[in-house]
């Protein structure tokens, strides 16, 4: 198992180095809340593609600068011709776009790993879930999946316009989310198919980075439950800000039909890895992945 090196190096275009440091507080999928940044540490390495507007030398040194005080990088490479950024190291994606992102740049996660490494599942409300008003989307949140080795799958799932609190995810053994959690079966690999705990802050956005003990083949096509633990009494201090949420998760328009909802759910599928996808039009909707990510964070999908 690779080890990250203390001292990180960045490669680019020309020469930047700088010494700024982003920070990213995340918590560990465990009981025991190990940081997120000791998490990296022991994983393998991988590398990743992001496209990024790149008009000159400038842009390379303002990403380059901001991505060498991230923990978990240990290289970058810039393409002005193809509008790439390359990453290597433990980093995870959501918080390598999220670094790009802060020098007001926005960012494409184009590829993860080796081929046929990656996975994504998206997580929305339930079909079971009250109705939403046309305008609103039910996508709640995203989950990355990255096999770094044999046994070693780097999980980066992020939460957003969710009721505060703590949250469970867990691996079921189904894709079936017709009727939510309850036709999803039980936990994958029993107690092993708990991924981790996810505590949502009072803008409603929750993060959890973690080691997964098996390969993303034997995830695809089952699916993620994430729902509130109500037990917790932190949910119940946070009960105060849920009438707010209901506004969020009915468009904006009025209160849900059923009141707050604390689970959402997805399907594992397959995603590209490194250099794998260079789409630059979907031949499907015609739309160029600029006009598709724009779509995309509109429905809460960054």
């Amino acid at each position: 198992m690779s080890t990250i090196l203390g001292k990180r190096v960045v490669y680019t275009s020309i020469a930047c180095i700088s010494a700024s440091v982003l920070y990213h507080k995340i918590s560990a999928p465990s009981a025991t809340s190990t940081s997120a940044v000791a998490i990296q540490s022991m994983l393998p390495i991988y590398q990743s593609t992001f496209s990024v507007p790149l008009s000159c030398d400038s842009c390379v040194n303002d990403i380059s600068a901001a991505l060498s005080g991230l923990p978990g990088i240990q290289s970058t490479s810039f393409s002005l011709t193809s509008q790439l950024v390359t990453t290597t190291g433990s980093a995870p994606p959501s918080s390598i776009i999220s670094t790009i992102q802060s020098t007001g740049r926005p960012a494409i996660l184009r590829g993860s790993g080796a081929p046929n490494s990656a996975a994504v599942c998206i997580l929305e409300l339930p079909p079971t879930s009250f109705t939403l008003s046309k305008a609103a989307s039910p996508i709640r949140g995203l989950v990355r999946l990255i096999q770094l080795a044999p046994t070693h799958t780097l999980l980066d799932l992020s939460l957003s316009d969710v009721p505060p609190g703590t949250y469970r995810a867990s691996l079921r053994q189904s894709g079936d989310i017709s009727r939510s959690a309850a036709s999803m079966g039980a936990l994958h690999r029993g107690a092993q198919g708990e991924l981790g705990t996810v505590v949502v802050d009072r803008d409603g956005r929750g993060k959890v980075v973690g080691d997964i003990q098996w390969g993303v083949a034997e995830m695809v096509g089952r699916g993620i439950v994430v729902e509130r633990n109500d037990d917790d009494s932190n949910n119940r201090e946070c009960e105060v800000n849920d009438t707010a949420l209901q506004k969020s998760n009915s468009g904006g328009g009025g209160e849900a039909e059923q009141g707050v909802e604390t689970v959402v759910v997805g399907v594992v599928a397959r995603s590209a890895g490194a250099w794998e996808n260079s789409k630059v039009v979907c031949s499907c909707s015609g739309k160029t992945v600029w006009e598709e990510r724009e779509e995309m964070v509109s429905k809460g999908i960054v």
